[in-house]
């Protein structure tokens, strides 16, 4: 599937911090160039970044992967909102890379040939562009930012439990994180070794997932932090298998020479649920929460937290690089109607 032209111009703005910023059809696609320096490309609604070690250094957790078939790869800059970040980004990666060389004449009619042949294969190509859950599955990623009921069937997952603070600096959440896209980048890249995934087809990784409870407790105290309890998690392509998954765990390890004993093949499904677009800073979601309730009980329904349902977040922003009133976080409770008894 194409870019559409309305991403393209969206990307060109945010980048406008970088330089001059200019675009143009390649390959199917559009080839950026910041102060005539070519630094990446959009292609499928998505932007992609040559990879820099000045890169590296500025968010080296970034995802890498090439923007069609047979390209070397790039960093996936999958959220773009952020345009002060985008800015800084690209005028590092653009430090590194050399200036174009002039063409020659002579070559003029091969470059036009070669570039001929490369826009036969990039239709093919462009059809094969990684399959974005957040895309397909909207209704569970980018739901309103008003409260709505669902029903959420069960998924599986690359799953890390834990407990505690997830915003200290050497916790076990972020050191869960490491595993947590060791596992779920080994899989993702799993096509280019030896191992072959029945079923296997490209997608973007989706996003991070979370769900939190405290002993004791019914919902959620954010006062009390420390308290939390979490089952940290990343969704996985449907073609994943258990012996997939173990496959990938033993790989990681080996490769990664770090112990992988913690991560999991988890299994959860929200069921009727009511679920909303929370913006702004994870503090302020009580208000969001109350809002959620109440829409709840107007429609008939009453939460039901238990040892099996939980408070759910889908994190759709980084919270190193978006500014914290723009955060984008899926919030979901589970339901039963009301007059039933709980679990």
């Amino acid at each position: 599937m194409a870019s559409s032209m309305e991403f393209v111009q969206y990307v060109s703005e945010q980048l406008s911090g970088a330089g001059a910023i200019s675009y143009r059809k390649m390959f199917g696609e559009y080839g950026f160039y910041c102060d005539g320096k070519f630094f990446g490309c959009v292609c499928d609604d998505q932007l992609f970044v040559k990879i820099t070690e000045a890169g590296r250094q500025l968010a080296p957790e970034l995802e890498t992967g090439s923007p069609y078939e047979g390209a070397k790869p790039h960093f996936l800059i999958q959220e773009v909102d952020d345009k002060e970040f985008l800015a800084e980004f690209v005028k590092a990666t653009c430090k590194e890379l050399p200036m174009p060389k002039p063409r020659k004449k002579k070559e003029k009619a091969f470059d036009k040939e070669k570039a001929s042949d490369k826009e036969k294969m990039s239709d093919k190509e462009c059809r094969q562009m990684p399959f974005d859950y957040k895309k397909e599955y909207k209704e569970f990623y980018l739901p309103p930012k008003h409260p709505g009921i669902i029903e959420i069937p069960e998924m599986h997952y690359v799953a890390v439990r834990g407990k505690g603070n997830p915003n200290e600096p050497d916790g076990e959440y972020k050191q869960a994180m490491n595993l947590l896209y060791g596992i779920a980048f080994t899989i993702k890249m799993s096509y280019k070794g030896t191992h072959k995934i029945d079923g296997y087809f490209s997608y973007v990784v989706p996003p991070l997932e979370g769900l939190w409870w405290q002993e004791g407790k019914a919902g959620i105290d954010y006062a009390h932090k420390e308290d939390f309890q979490w089952i940290s998690m990343i969704r996985l392509p449907d073609f994943v298998k258990k012996e997939d998954f173990d496959w990938a765990v033993g790989e990681a390890a080996a490769k990664k020479k770090t112990d992988f004993s913690k991560v999991e093949f988890f299994t959860y499904g929200d069921g009727i649920c009511v679920q909303c677009m929370h913006i702004g800073s994870y503090d302020h979601e009580p208000e969001t929460i109350r809002r959620m309730d109440a829409f709840a009980e107007e429609s008939g329904y009453k939460t039901d937290f238990s040892e099996a349902r939980f408070h759910h977040e889908i994190y759709l922003s980084d919270p190193r690089r978006a500014a914290e009133e723009k955060l984008r976080t899926v919030i979901r409770h589970p339901l039963i109607p009301l007059g039933t008894a709980g679990k």
